[in-house]
């Protein structure tokens, strides 16, 4: 499974910032970046947590979704395009178990993660 993303843009960090209350000046003021040795602002690191959390919903259906964790491993800097991905990596008493992936364009890996779906899903 696969869900490819525009460029995140200052208009994609202003509106999550606005939606989520996450107003942290790193992801919003350049001169705040900046002054954190920062190139430019960069993106919230659980936008990209709800990006795979759009994937497993646009897939699977909310109640079968039993579990969904990520570690934050790099940033997404502006311009940059994530890809999340959903692998099966196991299925186990009727539970399927799924790898987790948000990538850059140069496969830089920004999130990786687990899920577990109830049913069983072909590998």
């Amino acid at each position: 499974m696969k869900l490819e993303l525009p460029k995140i843009s200052r208009t994609t960090l202003a509106l999550y910032a606005g939606a989520s209350g996450d107003h942290n000046p790193m992801h919003i003021d350049i001169d705040v970046a900046k002054s954190a040795g920062m190139d430019d602002v960069f993106a919230h690191g659980m936008l990209n947590m709800a990006y795979l959390g759009r994937l497993l919903t646009a897939n699977f259906p909310q109640a079968k979704i039993r579990s969904f964790a990520v570690r934050f491993t790099s940033i997404t800097p502006l311009h940059g395009k994530p890809t999340a991905t959903a692998t099966v990596a196991k299925v186990e008493d009727g539970l399927s178990h799924l790898d987790l992936t948000m990538a850059l364009e140069d496969g830089t890996v920004t999130l990786a993660g687990t899920a577990v779906i109830e049913g069983e899903i072909a590998a």
